[in-house]
């Protein structure tokens, strides 16, 4: 456990989400506790041949209304520019200037870095394909780089070529903050988002920052996402009833939905934070990581990852199992990682796992991969500020192996004052992240 007396406790001072519920964190928050679905048929491109037809998109979204410069985010991917939505929304709440290079917000750039969960860019697709159409030599049945060369040099935007690159999401935040300070990318699947945000905090406890833009960004919608997936039996293929495809912890789930979208919350120092005089929303309190050491596709059947992570995650909090209030799930509604992840919840909860609720939000936003866990966060916070956990819709046919509260299909009123957010990605990578309301000094 992180000795709290010689350690900086670390808040949460500002939000910000863009994803297929809305592209502000009280729209979003509206629709999770309405019980709303943000999923549907593929627009993006034409998806009709494929086994699965629908997804989580993001709609009505576009980041020059974030930035008073958008000239130098253009070409941006998809994540890339999601994510200059949620830093700029999350960055107003926590009273930080934007693209100025005298800030009056308080905050040294040096000091304030950049730490973000995100996954590879989309290539432009339609010039790409289009020259492997030009140069496959069909005789030989082989590339012929020249044609190649030919038909790609100087069609394809060299800045669709770059944004390919991991980091770029979090580049993109610099140049709207100025942050300075260290900037740092993972690239762990879907558990990306909240490793970012326990690492931020890792850094701010041991003095390399002052304050910390975290989060996740990402989008896989796109052919070869969807291809990939579709290959792995990962998708939900209910192409007749898209809104009700994700159902966590049913007994007819088939697989998750994909999403996108962009996550960020701004982490300070409290010491920081109370100098500046801004709101706290939260304190996170306690971050475990763990490898699973056991298949790069499939969880370890007992959950051992998983478990070692949230066991990791309480002892740096200094809590036992008896103080989460709240479990925000990964609960991708797969056969494999719901009943994993309630086998682990289990065997840490131990007499309270049935009393705890543990909902998935997945159920309405999809997943979004490298920014799920960034999203899932942001829930927790407001459920402690409202005093309110989400549901999990579609859950109407539960699985009788499956025997938590996961808050089936409504909202509900109770107090939080703890809540632990649970991530764990392809090729057994487990991040756990716990938070608290924020009391005294």
């Amino acid at each position: 456990m992180a000795d709290i007396g010689t350690t900086k406790r670390v808040v949460i001072t500002g939000m910000g989400i863009v994803c297929p519920l809305g592209n502000e964190v009280e729209d979003f928050w509206q629709a999770v506790l309405a019980g709303k679905s943000g999923v549907a048929g593929t627009t993006i491109f034409d998806a009709s041949t494929f086994p699965t037809t629908f997804d989580a998109e993001v709609k009505d979204y576009d980041y020059r209304e974030f930035t008073s410069k958008p000239e130098l985010h253009k070409d941006s991917d998809r994540g890339s520019a999601f994510v200059i939505g949620a830093t700029a929304q999350a960055c107003r709440q926590a009273g930080i200037d934007l693209e100025t290079d005298e800030p009056s917000d308080g905050i040294d750039r040096r000091r304030m870095g950049i730490y973000l969960g995100a996954g590879e860019g989309s290539v432009d697709n339609d010039v790409f394909f289009s020259s492997l159409v030009q140069a496959w030599d069909v005789e030989k049945n082989e590339m012929d780089w020249a044609k190649w060369a030919e038909a790609a040099i100087g069609r394809m935007n060299p800045m669709y070529e770059l944004e390919q690159e991991p980091n770029m999401p979090a580049a993109h935040i610099a140049v709207l903050t100025r942050a300075r300070g260290p900037a740092r990318s993972c690239l762990t699947a879907c558990a990306a988002s909240t490793q970012a945000v326990g690492e931020a905090m890792m850094l701010i406890r041991r003095g390399d920052a002052d304050v910390m833009i975290a989060g996740g960004a990402h989008s896989m919608i796109h052919p070869l996402g969807l291809t990939g997936f579709n290959r792995l039996t990962a998708l939900s293929t209910r192409n007749d009833s898209p809104e009700t495809a994700s159902r966590p912890f049913t007994a007819s789930r088939d697989g998750f939905v994909l999403g996108e979208g962009a996550a960020v919350l701004i982490l300070e120092s409290l010491a920081s934070a109370k100098r500046r005089g801004v709101p706290i929303l939260a304190e996170v309190i306690g971050y475990g990581s763990s490898s699973d050491a056991f298949r790069v596709t499939d969880m370890h059947e007992e959950g051992r990852g998983a478990i070692q992570a949230m066991t990791a995650a309480m002892a740096d909090a200094g809590i036992s199992y008896r103080e989460v209030d709240y479990i925000n799930t990964h609960g991708t509604s797969t056969a494999e990682n719901d009943l994993i992840e309630t086998k682990a919840i289990r065997a840490v909860f131990k007499d309270r796992a049935k009393e705890v609720p543990a909902s998935s939000v997945k159920s309405m936003l999809g997943h979004l991969i490298g920014a799920a866990g960034a999203a899932e966060l942001i829930t927790c916070v407001l459920a402690i500020r409202d005093n309110i956990v989400p549901p999990t819709i579609n859950l109407n046919d539960p699985d009788p192996n499956l025997d938590l509260d996961y808050v089936p299909n409504r909202a509900r009123e109770l107090p939080v004052n703890v809540a632990m957010n649970e991530s764990f990605g392809f090729g057994g990578q487990n991040n756990v992240v716990i938070i608290k309301r924020c009391e005294g000094d």
